[in-house]
């Protein structure tokens, strides 16, 4: 049964597990030092610039909340828009964990904008509030929206220039670049980016994130830190060797492709529909949707997916690298009964 509750149900890629595989076959040297992770190190740099240092981690809320520790001190806050994976999805770990406050801002589709930043500076110096330290953006958004490039840099330039620093929450870039037909350093490094937690997971790897500081002086004290918080794997060949694959022949870009190109054709045929409103654009690989309410419920029994906002009726159905011709065609079909039975 096709899933499109979440790009994390994907199967992973075959080249991925095969990877994997091999990385595990033989013996390594524990804890980084071993050939595959040597090898991502050098993928990593080739791709984002030689100031580039990535560290694996398991999971993208360990990549979110260990990079932006870093990054701030205990009296210092993170600004992200209001409905931020970091400050709707983590179950409170960038407070319980992180040990730092969050600030959030009204946004547009995820996205906020470069002129409601500067209200944000008449904390500072004031000891009464948390200092603003970071700004974090996603791309793309929960919404599966872009942020421009010249927004991007627009947000960068205003962090720089007022001793803040820029995060990027990466979980979907892959799919940002697919669509934006730019690269992973275009998008970040050369925008002025000085952190990143890099996905792979929603992408076609197994279990493979990233935190990646993007510039000198930035995130010096990571190593330890990621010790600390348990997230030094000792057979760390095997998110390694995912991130290899992952970069070998831009498999990253293949996959992010075929996900954003299986939303395109989910709204087009999803649109046709009677009674089907499509509520968003579709800019990377997620649809959002209002079906008529009495075909959510049969729909769902066949093809799990979430309501985004129950209260509006509005459904997300993601699609992933591995979401086929067949899988959407068949998903209309019994949107169509669904809704014709309502």
């Amino acid at each position: 049964m096709a899933c499109f509750l979440s790009d994390n149900t994907a199967p992973a890629h075959p080249r991925v597990i095969e990877a994997m595989g091999k990385a595990l076959s033989t013996e390594g040297l524990a804890y980084g030092q071993d050939r595959e992770s040597l090898r991502c190190q050098e993928l990593f740099r080739d791709r984002l610039g030689e100031s580039a240092r990535a560290y694996a981690v398991s999971t993208g809320s360990a990549a979110n909340v260990l990079g932006l520790k870093s990054l701030v001190d205990r009296h210092e806050a993170v600004v992200c828009a209001a409905s931020a994976h970091i400050n709707q999805d983590e179950c409170a770990a960038p407070e319980a964990v992180g040990g730092f406050k969050l600030i959030p801002l009204r946004h547009e589709d995820g996205r906020i904008a470069p002129v409601d930043l500067p209200p944000l500076l008449a904390a500072k110096g004031f000891v009464h509030h948390a200092q603003p330290k970071v700004v974090s953006i996603t791309q793309c958004t929960e919404y599966g929206a872009l942020y421009p490039m010249e927004t991007i840099r627009a947000i960068a330039d205003f962090a720089h220039s007022n001793d803040m620093l820029l995060h990027m929450d990466g979980a979907r870039l892959a799919n940002a670049c697919a669509a934006l037909n730019c690269s992973l350093k275009s998008m970040t490094t050369d925008l002025g980016v000085d952190a990143l937690s890099f996905g792979g997971t929603k992408n076609g790897c197994a279990m493979a994130e990233a935190v990646v500081f993007l510039r000198e002086g930035v995130g010096e004290t990571f190593p330890y830190l990621r010790k600390q918080t348990l997230q030094l794997n000792s057979k760390m060949r095997l998110i390694s060797a995912q991130f290899c694959a992952y970069f070998e022949d831009d498999l990253w870009l293949a996959c992010a492709q075929q996900a954003n190109n299986a939303a395109v054709r989910l709204a087009e045929l999803a649109g046709n529909v009677p009674g089907v409103e499509i509520t968003r654009p579709v800019e990377t690989n997620a649809v959002f949707a209002r079906p008529p309410a009495g075909a959510v419920e049969p729909l769902q029994a066949r093809y799990p997916f979430y309501m985004w906002d129950e209260g509006a009726g509005e459904a997300r159905w993601m699609c992933s690298w591995s979401t086929s011709n067949e899988d959407i065609e068949s998903f209309v079909r019994a949107l169509e009964e669904a809704s014709n039975a309502s």
